[in-house]
């Protein structure tokens, strides 16, 4: 059996991209606190631009809604590309 699943969640991915930027920008010990952040802002928005192929822009506000296939027979679950 197949399914075609759409979750929704506004802040999943940003949170999760912020948070993964700023773990590896901890690891810069020669950063100010400015540096961190602007680095931390073009970093996350180069990471939000590579993710867009997966999260569906809903009404250009939030990049929200990741569709996935489940197949029950396989056993795999794959993450669609976003139509374009």
């Amino acid at each position: 059996m197949i399914l075609i699943v759409q979750m929704k969640d506004p802040d999943a991915l940003y949170s999760a991209i912020e948070e993964a930027v700023s773990q590896e920008l901890e690891k810069i010990n020669d950063l100010d606190k400015d540096e961190r952040k602007t680095l931390c802002v073009s970093r996350s928005d180069k990471a939000n631009a590579v993710a867009a192929k997966w999260f569906r822009d809903h009404c250009n506000e939030y990049s929200e809604y990741i569709t996935v296939k489940i197949d029950t027979e396989d056993g795999t679950c794959t993450v669609l590309e976003v139509a374009r």
